[in-house]
């Protein structure tokens, strides 16, 4: 694939989300526990139409400049959750790497989604060797991780000198909250420690940062940034 050469176009995107949206609602159908709130089962297949474009429309985005990237040799989904950009991921680097301290979600979802054998699955980063991952996406995890300053820079040090880092998040602002206590309990956020501005705030001390979208202005709910070594 050439730079600037889009393989997702819409009409692939709405294929590969309701392949995801389908898988999702039938685990919620057998089984509804924290784990798969976290996991964001619920987001993905909500029946509200707003709520499914916002939380997928993140999902397009980052789609979207990955693939200017071109092809990688080797990618990790941090916080990966139910593995929803593995697919993906599994068509532009020759080795994906998942990693999530809870693994049980996306095995629930492996009863209705196959994913690629070169997917390995890990439930710690610290035995990836240094400088070897081109793309790291961290979508909607850093604001649970408590000691964030450790965990970037780790993560930092495992990017290749022209190595990348694509990281998303809410703001937490009074109207994201608002439409969180809308949407209901299951959207509480109680187990986020910190927003989006913070994760941007700590992830510059190690990477040069640059936003790469914020969803949507005039009301930013949330915000999609980068970081780069070089």
């Amino acid at each position: 694939m050439e730079d600037g050469e889009f393989l997702m176009q819409r009409s692939d995107f709405k294929n590969y989300k309701e392949k995801f949206v389908s898988a999702t609602k039938k685990v919620l159908k057998t089984e509804h526990s924290e784990n798969l709130d976290e996991a964001a089962f619920p987001a993905y297949s909500n029946p509200n139409l707003l709520m499914s474009f916002l939380f997928w429309e993140r999902l397009y985005r980052v789609i979207q400049y990955v693939e200017k990237r071109g092809n990688l040799n080797a990618a990790l989904d941090f916080g990966c959750g139910s593995g929803v950009m593995l697919p993906f991921l599994s068509q532009h680097a020759t080795k994906v790497i998942a990693v999530d301290i809870d693994l049980e979600p996306l095995r629930r979802l492996e009863k209705y989604i196959a994913f690629d054998k070169k997917v390995q699955f890990l439930e710690s980063f610290t035995d990836i060797p240094r400088q070897s991952l081109d793309l790291i996406i961290a979508l909607d995890v850093l604001e649970h991780v408590d000691d964030l300053e450790k965990v970037l820079a780790q993560l930092s040090s495992l990017l290749t000198p022209s190595g990348e880092i694509i990281i998303s998040g809410p703001t937490e602002s009074i109207l994201y909250k608002l439409g969180r206590f809308i949407a209901g309990p299951t959207y509480s956020g109680d187990y986020h420690v910190r927003n989006i501005y913070d994760i941007q705030d700590i992830t510059d001390k190690y990477l040069n940062v640059r936003k790469l979208a914020t969803l949507f202005y005039p009301i930013p709910l949330f915000l999609i940034f980068t970081g780069r070594a070089d």
